[in-house]
């Protein structure tokens, strides 16, 4: 009989005097290929009476021959028979039926082997039967010792990784102290290639070119069903880990375990160093056409049979965004993607169709797919060109290092994938002076005739913040006068919009609903909000001294947004409204989830785009909703100043060009939601019960007096309204909450517009309530200048109320 004893110390050599507690594995006749291939050290005994150390290991010439012939390493690796069968095999079962879903199935013969080892009738040979078969495809072997110390080492499988792809690799555990955590893997090669954004306008060094380069991995541990969460506490399992590699050729990663923290243990021998082998992925070309077949640059979203994202997030840097399922891609670009299926959604922003195709990428080719991208709607067509006023290159979801916020060129990419006619990137107080450099006062280089881009300015992360931030448009200068820094901008809003109105600039609130929250969901209501927050707070101060040319909506709730819209509305004001994202900040999932929709008569250019925002020829929307050529007795939104003269009281006509989309299955995830969670905006919420209709609204003086229903099915088709109009009035039509127009302003007998006291006084108290908000947040250079100013906003409002008839 010879014994095979294996010690679990595997920090003694071949000759350590050493005795330990061992396991023994007592088998006639044991030839060499019963022995273990490649663990740790591994001393052999020969089982002789006074044997004392392993020195007298050399008087044996036969076990040595046993250790050659098994062509394996001095390293540690032993069975476990001391357990039982039937748990064992239970778990093993369930480990098979997961690596079959990640598509690294067991092969064929070892399966077979498989089956005899589960059904055997010697519990202490299935047990080592099952791991002689499943050893080699062990990546590394956990020893979990009675203190729940956890020691790694590299185990049998080749470490072999492909470039853009996953590979799954069990984990053996050795779990001695019958731990039930959760087993959590590790690597310094797996950390994050970037920094997300701290809100510093000069933001530290943290991540290096270097850092980057080292940090090619990713892991995660598979631990959904079938298998569970945590470990089971057997003496031994088998897990699994998933990797996958950024890069291609030889990479060295250090990988370790643990089961909690202050589990590793000592002397870094938790972690294991391996050495992969990165073989290279396919290219992928991608041939992308628009409707009409013209080279097109669309977001495609690629997915694996398992749910990976390729390529994946985890590795991403710009242009590719970390916080993004797609990616953007031109005409005539390469992808690429290791060998497999692969299903594709692609689209273009809200005006197309979302399509998909399955793709079957073969090893060792040059691919390439086409994608035929499919409009549902044109409004650019009709002279409607859509634009977002609100992205970031930097800030929020944006990383500050390796580079402190992105380039124009990868907001350019973004902006060309959904189809923005205009985008507005502004820069703001995080990386404001490394972003700063990209603003030239006209349009970016980059832009197209169909896609533009101009950097701007929001005054977001400056002393007046706290008063509602700003977005600057069409700015000629961008730094404050006299301001070296931002420290030095002043810390109320009203000087600023004049500074900037003095350049032609247009300019308004963003994200208007912060700081007017309220209970309600009705439209108008005169519940006083706490003008606590960064939207239009100081806009209802600022109206009154004609500084406002929009405020924003789409991003916030829509009654927090239009009802301090529609009281200054209703107090003879006329600020437009304009559709933002705030993109990657409200919103992280696109450029252009809130868009505004400008009519020019001429090709598209950006100084009359941002004058139809000031003008109000212009539409606010998600994108799935359009109100197209608003007339109101003929005349088109914005002409004229948007102003309708009646001689006398009487009914005017209405017509909008209305075209909407809805699934035809309704979405109840984002129905069911209070109005106040996101998404705010979306035509989901419009929807008429299980119908495919939505509800068209004439909103005059805030109250909705006509309605009817559209069938949201993608077609474009023509309302007609004939509206009652007694007093000077304003008149908008919606899809709430989905899209919005601007007003007509209707004045009868040429009296200002003046329809409800309820309206003004609200607005009179809410410039107290703004006061006790700012106020003490103005310096105490500015606050006298501050205190006069809302003293002249009080007279305009109380002289307006004078003029209102009792309602």
């Amino acid at each position: 009989m010879i014994t095979l004893r294996v010690f679990a110390d595997s920090s003694a050599t071949l000759h350590s005097p050493q005795r330990h507690e061992d396991t023994e594995i007592s088998k006639p006749n044991l030839t060499g290929r019963d022995l273990p291939v490649a663990g740790d050290r591994v001393k052999l005994v020969k089982n002789f009476g006074d044997y004392q150390h392993m020195g007298t290991l050399f008087r044996f010439p036969c076990v040595i021959l046993l250790s050659l012939s098994a062509g394996f390493a001095l390293q540690q690796h032993r069975y476990e028979p001391a357990i039982e069968l039937q748990p064992l095999a239970a778990q093993v079962r369930r480990v098979v039926e997961a690596m079959d879903y990640l598509g690294a199935p067991i092969a064929s013969q070892d399966r077979t082997e498989l089956s005899r080892a589960l059904g055997a009738s010697d519990s202490a040979t299935g047990v080592a039967q099952l791991q002689k078969i499943l050893d080699k495809y062990c990546l590394l072997e956990v020893q979990i010792n009675p203190e729940s110390r956890v020691k790694v080492s590299p185990s049998l499988a080749r470490p072999a990784l492909v470039e853009h792809g996953w590979r799954s690799f069990l984990v053996k555990v050795r779990n001695e102290a019958g731990v039930t955590a959760e087993l959590k893997a590790s690597s310094s090669n797996a950390a994050p290639v970037w920094v997300r954004s701290t809100g510093s306008p000069s933001p530290k060094d943290s991540v290096k070119p270097e850092d980057v380069r080292d940090r090619w991995l990713d892991l995660r541990m598979f631990n959904a069903q079938p298998l569970n969460p945590s470990l089971s506490g057997l003496q031994l399992e088998y897990r699994i880990i998933q990797l996958y590699s950024r890069d291609t050729g030889k990479r060295e990663a250090q990988i370790s375990f643990n089961v909690g923290q202050g589990t590793q243990d000592i002397g870094f021998r938790n972690d294991a160093s391996i050495l992969f082998e990165c073989r290279p992925s396919m290219d992928v070309t991608l041939r992308v056409t628009d409707e009409n077949g013209d080279p097109a640059t669309g977001s495609f979203v690629i997915r694996d049979k398992l749910g990976h994202v390729y390529p994946s997030q985890a590795k991403r840097l710009a242009p590719d965004f970390a916080f993004h399922p797609q990616v953007y891609r031109a005409d005539g670009e390469v992808i690429k993607l290791p060998a497999g299926e692969y299903a594709v959604e692609y689209s273009r922003g809200p005006e197309y169709l979302v399509k998909k195709q399955t793709i079957r990428v073969e090893e060792g080719q040059r691919q390439s797919f086409a994608f035929r991208l499919e409009r549902w709607i044109d409004p650019a067509r009709q002279g409607w060109y859509s634009g977002d006023h609100h992205i970031h290159a930097a800030g929020c979801l944006h990383y500050e290092k390796p580079t402190e916020g992105v380039f124009p060129q990868d907001m350019m990419r973004h902006i060309l994938g959904e189809d923005l006619n205009v985008g507005c990137v502004l820069t703001w107080g995080p990386c404001y002076y490394f972003q700063k450099q990209f603003f030239e006062g006209r349009n970016h280089k980059l832009s197209t005739p169909g896609n533009l881009m101009r950097y701007d300015v929001e005054v977001s992360g400056f002393p007046s913040s706290h008063a509602g931030h700003l977005v600057l448009l069409r700015l000629k200068e961008q730094d404050y006068p006299n301001a070296k820094r931002i420290e030095d901008w002043p810390t109320w809003d009203l000087p600023i919009l004049k500074w900037a109105k003095t350049q032609g600039a247009v300019v308004g609130f963003a994200h208007s609903g912060w700081g007017l929250e309220i209970k309600t969901n009705q439209l108008p209501n005169y519940e006083m909000p706490a003008f606590d927050g960064i939207g239009a707070n100081e806009y209802i101060v600022d109206v009154a001294h004609d500084a406002v040319d929009f405020i924003s909506t789409v991003d916030t709730p829509h009654v927090w947004e239009l009802n301090i819209w529609y009281h200054t509305l209703n107090s003879g004001f006329r600020t437009r409204i304009s559709g933002e994202t705030d993109f990657p900040c409200i919103y992280g999932e696109k450029v252009g989830l809130g868009r505004s929709y400008v009519k020019l008569e001429g090709p598209l250019a950006f100084d009359p785009w941002t004058e139809g925002v000031r003008k109000g020829r212009s539409y606010v929307t998600d994108g799935k909703s359009h109100l197209l050529d608003f007339k109101l007795n003929g005349q088109l939104v914005g002409e004229n100043g948007s102003e309708v003269r009646l001689a006398k009281p009487g009914t005017v006509h209405l017509t909008v060009d209305v075209g909407a989309l809805l699934d035809e299955q309704p979405n109840e995830s984002v129905r069911a939601r209070r109005y106040d969670e996101k998404p705010y905006w979306d035509l989901e919420r419009a929807r008429i019960g299980n119908t495919r209709e939505v509800p068209v609204e004439v909103v005059v003086n805030g109250v909705a007096v006509a309605r009817q229903q559209v069938l949201a099915d993608g077609k474009i088709r023509k309302l007609s309204f004939e509206v009652p109009i007694q007093q000077s009035s304003w008149a908008a039509v919606r899809i709430l909450p989905s899209s919005h127009t601007n007003p007509f302003f209707v004045l009868v007998r040429d009296q200002p517009i003046r329809p409800s006291r309820k309206s003004i006084q609200w607005c009179l108290d809410a410039i107290d309530q703004c006061w006790k908000q700012k106020s003490p947040k103005i310096s105490a250079r500015e606050i006298e200048d501050a205190r006069r100013v809302y003293d002249v906003a009080r007279e305009v409002y109380r002289k307006r109320l004078q003029e209102t008839a009792p309602e």
